[in-house]
Formats: structure tokens, sequence, C-alpha cells
């Protein structure tokens, strides 16, 4: 498989960029996403057998399976930034090492409907505490320690609406391409 083509299975919806401006509107779409992300990959995932569970969305990728629980681990963690960016000034979040996580025996083999009700509880208080912020909060930050890349709270809302539909790209274009997309 070329690099390109790689590249396009790997970065379906393209790489996140944070726009220069964020307007509120722009926002309440992202948002809107997060809420929407546990029923968009539940919908996707349930109705699958176990050998499709198994399936790498590309060659040496990540199976439908540790996607689904990557997504729940992503913003899980994702949900406690913003929640160290409230409370501490500026912190430096801890990074954790997602394809290791992958790698797990919980992600390897456990249901994914642990991770499908886990995803729904993060996300229903993710979106009650993201509507509830002012725009003071929106502005706090936290410094990610990989390249020591700031980040607004604001942004961050966009980059995990972004994960979500990343990983969602993923798996639609891996049952399309399969034929198991009704």
């Amino acid at each position: 498989m070329n690099s390109q083509k790689l590249e396009e299975l790997r970065y379906p919806i393209g790489h996140f960029a944070a726009p220069g401006t964020i307007s509120r509107a722009m926002r309440n779409d992202w948002i809107a996403e997060l809420e929407a992300l546990p029923t968009r990959v539940s919908d996707l995932v349930v109705p699958l057998k176990e050998e499709q569970l198994e399936t790498p969305y590309r060659p040496e990728g990540w199976t439908v399976r540790q996607l689904v629980h990557h997504i729940s681990d992503s913003h899980h963690n994702s949900y406690l930034r913003f929640k160290w960016a409230l409370t501490e000034e500026n912190p430096t979040i801890k990074p954790y090492d997602e394809k290791a996580w992958a790698d797990l025996f919980d992600s390897r083999s456990a249901p994914i409907d642990l991770s499908l009700k886990h995803l729904e509880g993060v996300h229903a208080k993710l979106v009650y505490l993201l509507r509830g912020l002012t725009e003071a909060q929106l502005q706090r930050t936290f410094v990610h320690p990989d390249g020591n890349q700031q980040s607004t709270l604001e942004v961050n809302i966009g980059r995990y609406a972004w994960h979500g539909n990343h990983h969602l790209a993923h798996i639609e274009n891996l049952l399309k391409r399969r034929g198991w997309l009704d």
C-alpha cells in the first residue's frame, strides 16, 4: 500500500487544525457533536459480529474493538484535562501511551458494551460541564508535555469533536469497504 493511501486510511477527515477564531456557533456545534458521539459509535458497532469487531480498520491498525475502547479511554482522559485546567493554573497534563493502552488485555478482548456505556456517561458529564463554562473559563489553558503545547479549553472542545469524528470515520470507512454498512 502506498504512503498516500495509508495516510488517507489513517486520517480520513484530515488532521485537526484549530481555527484562528472560534465562534460561539462553532463551539456549540462541537459540543453537539460530542453529545451525539456515543449514539453514533453505538449505531455503527453494536450490530457487528465478533469477527467484525476483530477487524483492523487499516493494515497494522487497531481493530474496531480497540477503537471503541480507545475512544472511551481517550475521552475519559480529555474530561480530566478539562477539570485540571478549570481547577489549576495552566497545569501540565499527564499524557498516556494510547498505543500501550490499546494493547492491554481489556482493550483487545473486553465487550464493547463496557466502553459504550462508559463513553455515554463521560460524554453526558462532559457536555453538561462544557455548556456551563463561561467565556473566561473557555480561555483557561493546560500544557501538553509533548512539545510543550499550550491549549485553551475552547480549542480542546474542537480537538475532541474532531477526535470522535476521526475514529467514527475509521469505523464507517471500514464498514463501507467491507460491505457491512446497510
